[in-house]
């Protein structure tokens, strides 16, 4: 099927949703710990607690696809888990200020985390359903600048509401308001924001799209190193128990041994078991998925150091404060605030006035290439900073490679896996963004603490070198013979 060319106005309706899920998710990151620490948890116990939301996408996110891509009724294909999703999550976040104890508060997290999830997994297979090859550059970078607006609205949804004259203090056991209030409101924005993009839009039936949604696969193909994988995951366990480097390689250990229990399982289930078709879908991954996923994953490595090392970074150079109780550190920590907004803002704009433009001029591929090799040298000047003011530079970087990340990607994915099969293979794809993201929280700990203490920007170094490597390997994806360095529309399945 020869899909039409969409106007701005549709792009921009297709993309709605992103904004109300990035709400979400940005109020959620940044109030979690102060939720669970007014609920009474200890500093130690909140990664544990907020592991949730990693953990829920590893698991929900490649069934969500596998079922999205064989739905089809009265309401569409991907539509019916948007609208699901969002009244799921939208119940999570009324519930989470008023659970008045940790553990409620913990179940509403993982409530939120999987409804979100459920949204968010077949959202992108939905821009690839909907937008014509031509125009998926600009169908990405739409949902992009909608994503980091709403990722700016939910950061200082509380900081305003206390500029407005909402209380920002609670009782001991309770939430502040301006926190409560933030909640409500994007509870929803978030059920409006998804609801007007299912309500205006209309999906194409499964037999109009490009290959035939209704086609054949072909027989499964079964995995047969369950065995081996098993074995690993044991001998990783024992070996975290006995070393004791961090709670966090259980989850990869443990993730181990189950992908190799579900292999030897497998070798037991018809070829029509849902575990059958996943596991046969990551072993028959298409090339360019595989090439995309060692950067992905190397650049998701990179970001874990920036969400984790940036207010030590900050605070301990630019502000030269270490200890948490001075107002000295207080005020570096709001400026990581600033940061953070300032690098969503940018990734806004670039996505909306640049990005697009390259794509169409050096294809997806160069364009990737080009803004993973900006951000390694943001990172890398990250760790040299040490004026609060300087700082907006190297995040300034970091947007532009931010805003790449949420597009292109998924630009040269959406042209190289079969339509009927996208949103498994997007909720595949999410595993080289889980995994990475686990390896350096179990990781990093140790590197610092062992080869350099006290000095927190060279894991900014380190982040650096990650997306450096990361822009090198994108050199695998380009045409040889395409001095375009791959084309906006890659019908051909290889680069």
């Amino acid at each position: 099927m020869q899909k039409p060319e969409l106007s701005r106005s549709t792009l921009l309706t297709l993309s709605i949703a992103n904004l109300g899920t990035a709400i979400a998710f940005a109020l959620q990151q940044a109030n979690l710990g102060r939720i669970f620490q007014s609920f009474g948890a200890e500093v130690d116990s909140l990664p544990v607690l907020m592991i949730a939301g990693p953990v829920t996408g590893l698991l929900v996110q490649p069934l969500v696809g596998h079922y999205s891509d064989r739905t089809w009724g009265r309401f569409g294909r991907r539509r019916p888990y948007f609208m699901v999703g969002a009244v799921l999550a939208g119940l999570a976040l009324l519930g989470m200020p008023f659970a008045g104890t940790l553990l409620v508060a913990a179940a509403f997290l993982w409530l939120l985390d999987i409804a979100l999830n459920v949204t968010i997994e077949p959202f992108r297979a939905f821009i690839g359903d909907m937008v014509p090859p031509s125009q998926r550059a600009r169908g990405f970078a739409y949902n992009t600048v909608l994503g980091c607006s709403g990722a700016i609205i939910g950061s200082l949804a509380p900081f305003l509401l206390a500029q407005a004259g909402v209380t920002n203090s609670a009782a001991a056991g309770e939430i502040p308001q301006s926190v409560t209030v933030s909640f409500v409101i994007a509870a929803v924005v978030l059920v409006a924001a998804v609801s007007w993009t299912v309500l205006r839009t209309r999906e194409y039936p499964p037999e109009m799209l490009s290959d035939g949604a209704g086609a054949t696969d072909a027989p499964a193909v079964r995995p047969r190193r369950g065995v081996a994988w098993l074995v690993a995951g044991i001998a990783l366990s024992i070996a975290v128990f006995l070393a004791q480097p961090g709670w966090e390689l259980y989850i990869l250990s443990v993730g181990i041994a189950a992908y190799g229990f579900a292999q030897i399982v497998n070798q037991r289930l018809p070829e029509t078991a849902t575990l059958t078709q996943i596991l046969s879908d990551i072993a028959q991954m298409p090339p360019v998925m595989r090439k995309l996923a060692l950067t992905h994953s190397l650049t998701w490595f990179a970001l874990f150091n920036l969400w984790a090392f940036t207010t030590p970074i900050v605070t301990q150079y630019a502000f030269g404060a270490a200890d948490p109780a001075s107002a000295r550190y207080n005020e570096g920590a709001d400026w990581v605030g600033v940061l953070f907004g300032a690098y969503n803002a940018v990734a806004a704009l670039f996505s909306l006035a640049i990005l697009p433009r390259l794509a169409d001029k050096w294809g997806p591929a160069r364009t990737h290439l080009a803004c993973l090799a900006i951000g390694a040298a943001a990172f890398l000047l990250l760790a040299l900073a040490r004026d609060p003011l300087w700082l907006l530079v190297p995040f300034a970087g970091i947007g532009i490679v931010w805003a790449s990340l949420l597009a292109m990607p998924y630009v040269m994915l959406t042209g190289a896996v079969p339509a009927h099969k996208l949103g498994v293979y997007i909720g595949v794809f999410n595993l080289f963004i889980v995994l990475p993201q686990l390896v350096a929280a179990a990781s990093m700990g140790a590197v610092m603490r062992n080869f350099f203490p006290g000095e927190p920007a060279y894991a900014m170094a380190i982040a650096g070198l990650a997306l450096g490597l990361a822009a090198l390997s994108m050199l695998r994806l380009l045409r040889v013979n395409d001095p375009a360095g791959g084309a906006a529309d890659p019908q051909e399945k290889e680069f």
